[in-house]
């Protein structure tokens, strides 16, 4: 399998390249929006993921030899389209919100310039990563919002195809997390990676004081005995008595957890083991963790909740066709009307208004043609939300890699703080702010 990107697309992209360049209108200068028209599940912000790994895999968005094949012999496209593609480079411009940001309804997360041939093609792509990892990452910040202080890890990953796998735990990670157990995703991303043993290791030995001993002496005193195996009462004392007082945390996996890790604080509390840690697992969701605020749990570890986007697995971005030129030169902004899936035509800049620090409405300024959108000057108490992410077919580098996940949830980690109190409840609920749309000018 070579790298490229280009085909995992669908084919109507491809179709209408085709039919597009046969017309006329390949070359026409176009705007697409990807953007959501609600919030998934009444939650009350979104979290934009994945921009960092789309622009990476944009730079592999070409048509090599093996791709036009297939093209050709699958009867898919015409030998026009076919020479187009052979050298295709996308080269427009891409601008949106950073990485980590915060979005709401209508918000112009990603906006792509260039000809209609350059953006149409980058539909399924954009959507399949935006969708995807902001769908996990909203998940992952209301888990990280329930948790407060105590650490959570990512450990989903045989509960997602490979691949989504390692996107998920840097999504996660961005919105809060601060481990994953998924090994390529650490190696990707820079993300700390987490883990001992499981129940078969207890299972594999003749006691569960052998598996113990066993995982003491190859890990050492500061490891994480799994003590819900048989008795968690006895597994306590038996892993208290293999690796001392100082033993670095025991992990519950089963059970009512707020009675039972309440019952194992007061157990290594009466062994002298008051600095050993306890890590709760089975099946945790927001909801979940937030019923164990008051329980004495210093670890959360959380699989398959997170990596699923907590029952929402899908962000419902859509990529639309929102202005284009028309044969004189002249912008017309374009728009869906459908009943319940309409789209607002025009370009965009987006502001979020804040009140002290606190975050009051999404304002989004739209335009028919190309004039300026304005300015944060213009906006008093706003802050753009924009950033250059495509230059002329150029990307930014700063936004990839190991460094660009890093910065996505620094920046995440931020601009939270400005949401008001009641964006950070569970329930479901109108989005936490509105969005107002203002014409340019």
């Amino acid at each position: 399998m070579n790298s490229s990107t280009a085909l995992l697309t669908d084919r109507y992209e491809l179709t209408m390249l085709g039919a597009a360049l046969r017309d006329g209108t390949a070359a026409r200068p176009s705007v697409f929006e990807l953007f959501s028209r609600r919030l998934s599940g009444g939650r009350r912000f979104g979290v934009v993921a994945g921009t960092g790994r789309l622009l990476s895999l944009l730079r592999e968005f070409r048509f090599s030899d093996d791709e036009l094949r297939f093209l050709r012999d699958s009867d898919v496209v015409d030998a026009e389209t076919l020479k187009y593609l052979e050298n295709y480079r996308f080269t427009g411009s891409i601008h949106g919100y950073r990485e980590g940001e915060l979005y709401f309804p209508g918000s112009p997360i990603l906006t792509v310039e260039g000809s209609f041939a350059d953006a149409v093609v980058l539909e399924t792509l954009a959507l399949s990563v935006l969708n995807h990892d902001s769908a996990v990452a909203t998940a992952a910040s209301r888990m990280s919002i329930a948790a407060g202080e105590r650490p959570l890890a990512e450990m989903g990953s045989r509960r997602a195809a490979e691949m989504s796998a390692v996107a998920a735990a840097r999504a996660a990670y961005i919105a809060g997390f601060s481990a994953t157990s998924n090994l390529e995703a650490g190696r990707q991303w820079g993300i700390p990676t987490m883990g001992t043993a499981a129940h078969s290791w207890t299972l594999l030995h003749d006691t569960e004081e052998d598996a113990f001993r066993a995982q003491v002496e190859s890990l050492g005193t500061d490891t994480t005995l799994l003590v819900d195996t048989y008795d968690i009462r006895t597994g306590v004392e038996t892993a208290i008595r293999v690796a001392g007082t100082g033993l670095g945390g025991v992990r519950l996996d089963s059970g009512d957890l707020p009675t039972v890790a309440a019952a194992v604080r007061t157990q290594l509390d009466e062994l002298g083991a008051v600095n050993t840690k306890i890590t709760v697992t089975s099946d945790l969701d927001e909801y979940a963790i937030a019923a164990l605020a008051a329980s004495p749990v210093d670890f959360y570890g959380v699989g398959t909740s997170v990596v699923t986007g907590s029952g929402y697995p899908t962000a419902g971005m859509v990529y639309k066709l929102v202005a284009r030129q028309d044969p004189s030169g002249g912008w017309v902004a374009v728009a869906k009307a459908s009943t319940d899936k309409g789209s607002k035509g025009g370009r965009k800049a987006a502001f979020r208004t804040l009140s002290g620090g606190t975050a009051t409405a999404e304002t989004v300024v739209v335009s028919d043609g190309f004039e300026a959108l304005g300015s944060a000057a213009e906006y008093p108490d706003s802050r753009p939300l924009q950033v250059n992410l495509v230059d002329g077919g150029e990307i930014d580098s700063s936004y990839e890699g190991a460094a660009g996940a890093a910065s996505a949830r620094e920046h995440h980690m931020s601009v939270r703080e400005e949401l008001p109190v009641r964006a950070l409840a569970l329930s479901k609920s109108d989005p936490a702010i509105p969005t107002r749309f203002v014409d340019a000018g």
